[in-house]
């Protein structure tokens, strides 16, 4: 990576850091009602978001990617709104910064993003289509942890992805625990990665706290998916330093002394040693993320706090293209009970 780059990463994941740290204390202080925090896996997320086409690829989340969103320029308020509860799966345009909404069940992104990256495959093979079916494919990155790699919908996903060639990258990030077992309690085999060769599909197992790493490695598999060669999985090695939610209490299985042996370098102090050490960056510039990092996340507390409901009808008239009988019944004895209740 150039020294520009580096020192864009490190922006980023400052400002995510900070974010992150902010939401918590806005779920302490009522402001949120839930948040899953990312503290730890600044370096993956933003690093493999950074690495891709935002004109081609397209990305589709769990309720934790914080990290992606904030590197794909979606804007924080309308990402807050759904952990605000004003909205399921964020207000932000999908279409337009290649991120799919917020998924709350686990491993359902995997799902979508076979979907979309086969749709990809399909496209690229119909008469006329502009896309050169071996260099200029979209590629899906999926989401997902190690104990989402559990989950039998992530077979399926892995599977059709294999035997129909659909260029996806499953990118795990394998932070050690899920929720309260830690991963060597439910993923057999020792990785997640090891089981690419059961798919006939490659994988990377990297340092998910090493930012350039993280960089290079997507890179690898979103040319490998672009080509037309098929899915790769990406197991980002890393350490979740807090609580699986707001609602999680980590003492309850771990202790202080176990995280700080177990947790291996802090990615952001990492990036930062580097960029002065190196002389890729000076104090005051780290100085000058600090304060940016610091002024945004008191915006979109702000933003937050002024984020208003959404209206009841919503809930329907969003679900389908083309409403069911079943849909618009509800619908009216909604609007019959809210008007007259």
């Amino acid at each position: 990576m150039t020294a520009p780059e580096l020192r864009e990463v490190y922006r980023l994941m400052s400002s995510v850091r900070r974010l992150d740290e902010a939401a918590v204390a806005w779920q302490r202080q009522g402001i949120l009602p839930a948040y899953a925090p990312l503290l730890g896996q600044e370096a993956a997320q933003v690093g493999s978001a950074f690495a891709v086409d935002r004109e081609r690829d397209f990305l589709f989340p769990t309720y934790r990617e914080a990290g992606v969103a904030r590197t794909l320029g979606v804007d924080m308020v309308e990402y807050m709104s759904t952990h605000r509860a004003t909205w399921h799966g964020g207000l932000w345009d999908a279409a337009e910064h290649r991120l799919a909404p917020i998924q709350a069940v686990v491993a359902g992104s995997v799902l979508h993003a076979v979907g979309w990256a086969h749709g990809q495959r399909l496209a690229a093979a119909s008469p006329g289509d502009p896309q050169d079916p071996v260099g200029g494919l979209g590629v899906a990155v999926a989401y997902l942890g190690d104990g989402a790699s559990s989950q039998g919908d992530v077979h399926e996903a892995m599977n059709i992805a294999a035997v129909f060639a659909a260029p996806v990258v499953f990118f795990v990030q394998n932070n050690g625990w899920a929720i309260s077992v830690p991963t060597e309690r439910q993923v057999a085999g020792g990785s997640v990665a090891a089981r690419g060769a059961g798919y006939g599909m490659p994988a990377l197992r990297i340092d998910g706290n090493d930012a350039e790493a993280v960089v290079s490695a997507t890179r690898r598999a979103l040319a490998y998916a672009r080509a037309g060669r098929g899915p790769v999985i990406v197991e980002a090695v890393t350490y979740r330093r807090g609580p699986h939610s707001t609602a999680d209490d980590p003492g309850r299985y771990r202790t202080l002394d176990d995280e700080r042996r177990d947790a291996g370098a802090d990615p952001l102090e990492r990036l930062r040693a580097r960029l002065l050490g190196e002389g890729l960056a000076n104090e005051a510039f780290v100085a000058e993320c600090d304060a940016a990092a610091a002024a945004e996340a008191e915006a979109v507390r702000e933003g937050v706090l002024a984020l208003g409901p959404r209206p009841g009808a919503e809930m329907f008239d969003l679900v389908f293209a083309e409403p069911t009988e079943e849909l618009l019944r509800q619908k009216a004895q909604w609007r019959k009970e809210s008007e007259h209740g």
